[in-house]
């Protein structure tokens, strides 16, 4: 459903990010995730590279005049990667549960068609999207109807031999409740008509922010150990 004007009418899940966002505000440093900081552009730069990859390689990377749409973009989230691969602003599309979030990121990229909503409710025509982002979104939904309901929504949107683009992490984090991991097995059950591949990427945060302001080098040769890699990566076709 979308988000309304009353309690009642506002899915759970919004609550939780909201307080999960307090939560960071008072004990998170504000600049921890800044794009200047060395752990951030490393993570972003191995993200991306990756992401860069696998979309070639299944065929799907996105060019001008492809409908692109990303499902909780947050603070842009993939919109300007998007942008920098070639994609047009009046090709892309989000919906973001934040409403504060919408209005920044319109200001930014005014011709986009950015909206404020709920993943479980995508407001778009059958099979509009040659390709769909959804970045660290499933990890917040809490609930397992939620979550299928989420899923089926972007598979309903996304053109026959269009791609999902995927990101999220794969391990819970016992000092963080309110998101909740989804594993390479869930990740197929909740999108069993799409195929493609499944990675795990970059370092651990706590690791990164550790290890890459003290040498890059070593960042990149622990970046090969798959145990200090809780995200997952992967690009899912809808067959044609």
């Amino acid at each position: 459903m979308f988000v309304g004007d009353t309690k009642e009418s506002v899915p759970v899940d919004r609550y939780l990010i909201e307080a999960e966002n307090q939560r960071r505000h008072r004990n998170i440093p504000l600049d921890q995730y800044a794009p200047w900081q060395p752990a951030v552009l490393f993570l972003d730069g191995v993200k991306k590279r990756e992401a860069a990859r696998a979309l070639h390689q299944a065929g799907v990377f996105p060019r001008a005049g492809d409908a692109c749409l990303e499902v909780g973009f947050g603070y842009q989230g993939w919109l300007g990667n998007l942008i920098d691969w070639g994609v047009r602003e009046q090709d892309l599309c989000g919906i973001e549960l934040q409403e504060n979030l919408v209005e920044a990121a319109r200001a930014i990229l005014p011709v986009a068609d950015l909206r404020h909503g709920d993943a479980t409710r995508l407001p778009w025509p059958n099979e509009t999207f040659r390709l769909v982002v959804a970045s660290m979104v499933f990890t917040a939904i809490g609930e397992d109807t939620k979550r299928r309901t989420a899923a089926a929504e972007i598979h309903r949107v996304l053109k026959p031999g269009g791609g999902l683009l995927w990101y999220d992490i794969a391990f819970d984090n016992p000092r963080n409740p309110s998101f909740r991991k989804v594993s390479r097995v869930e990740l197929r059950r909740l999108f069993p008509q799409l195929k493609g591949k499944i990675r795990s990427v970059n370092l651990a945060p706590p690791v990164a922010r550790f290890v890459v302001p003290r040498s890059w080098t070593l960042a990149v040769l622990l970046e090969a150990i798959p145990l200090i890699r809780p995200f997952l990566l992967a690009v899912l076709i809808k067959p044609c």
